[in-house]
């Protein structure tokens, strides 16, 4: 099988439940934000405040259209949805699943997007905003859907296996 490529918004569980899904089907794991960091020597949210959004997706989009992996879980950062380069790349190489979280969700588990690193673009400023932004981008780009809304790590790793048809 091909790699599984993990999108959606910031906290939507894409690194914790991509750990748990590369362990449970046997693959390797990949965090694109970890390897931004790397590269960069900086967290995201540093990045984001030196080089601002555009300069962020730039080093984004280079990573994620660059990625060469086989049999991995990809975990996507939030705002690869805004790279189409990346995002073509991505579904060449894998499957794309969206991991679907509802507003007030993401609201409990970020605390602050400026910590975090999100990127927010032109006159985006608040959660409610982003969403408008990125849902119908994720949308358009997943090739599975999974909601994860009331779901532990763990059924959000085991919805995944079953969406692709694993078991």
């Amino acid at each position: 099988m091909e790699n599984i490529v993990l999108i959606g918004m910031p906290s939507s569980g894409k690194s914790t439940a991509g750990v748990l899904l590369a362990k449970k089907i046997g693959y390797g794991f990949i965090d694109c934000d970890l390897l931004i960091q790397g590269e960069e020597n900086m967290l995201l949210s540093d990045i984001i405040e030196k080089k601002g959004a555009n300069g962020f997706l730039k080093i984004e989009e280079r990573v994620n259209a660059g990625l060469h992996a086989s049999r991995c879980v990809i975990a996507t950062g939030g705002s690869v949805c805004y790279l189409p380069r990346a995002m073509e790349h991505l579904a060449g190489i894998g499957k794309i699943v969206y991991l679907k979280l509802d507003e007030n969700a993401i609201a409990r588990r970020i605390p602050s997007f400026r910590k975090r690193g999100v990127v927010m673009r032109g006159n985006i400023t608040d959660l409610k905003g982003l969403f408008a932004e990125r849902i119908p981008l994720y949308e358009k780009y997943a090739q599975i859907t999974v909601d994860c809304n009331g779901q532990t790590v763990e059924e959000t790793a085991d919805a995944i296996v079953r969406a692709i048809g694993l078991i």
